[in-house]
């Protein structure tokens, strides 16, 4: 048997870029209206009505946004949204807790029920991880209408 040092094993080299203005002049999300005009900053405009996105924000423990990623990118009807990538990314920025969120290119305000039991799962996760789920806001492509979890008492 050869020694361990004969065997080439990747390291990893995790990283966070910082940008955008100083922690004491972001907005402090205190209810989802909060949520969903953040979650409206990270998704293209001009595409909100062809495909699905899903993203993730970062709070600190004073509910301060102090990361975002944009998870994935879908079609038409759906997306991936994995739970591995989004509390990996959530752990990367030392969280308190997370807001996530996508669209429905349709424009049906409703939650699917892929939706709700995302929702489940990210809650359970999150409460393992010590990382609490604040809301997943479902984004219209008119207007400002959005679907809340945490208004409509599924958080």
């Amino acid at each position: 048997m050869e020694p361990l040092a004969n065997y080439s094993i990747p390291e990893f080299v995790i990283g966070l870029k910082t940008k955008g203005a100083p922690m004491t002049e972001r907005i402090k999300i205190t209810h989802s209206k909060d949520c969903a005009d953040l979650m409206r900053t990270i998704f293209d405009a001009d595409r909100i009505e062809w495909v699905e996105e899903f993203a993730v924000i970062c709070l600190n423990r004073a509910n301060k946004p102090i990361g975002l990623y944009k998870v994935s990118q879908g079609g038409v009807s759906g997306t991936v949204a994995d739970p591995k990538v989004i509390f990996q990314t959530a752990l990367l920025c030392n969280a308190s807790g997370i807001i996530v969120g996508h669209n429905h290119p349709s424009g049906n305000c409703t939650a699917s029920q892929a939706d709700i039991d995302l929702t489940k799962k990210l809650r359970e996760a999150g409460k393992f991880l010590e990382i609490q789920l604040i809301d997943h806001v479902i984004l219209m492509p008119e207007g400002n209408k959005y679907f809340s979890f945490a208004d409509e008492g599924l958080i």
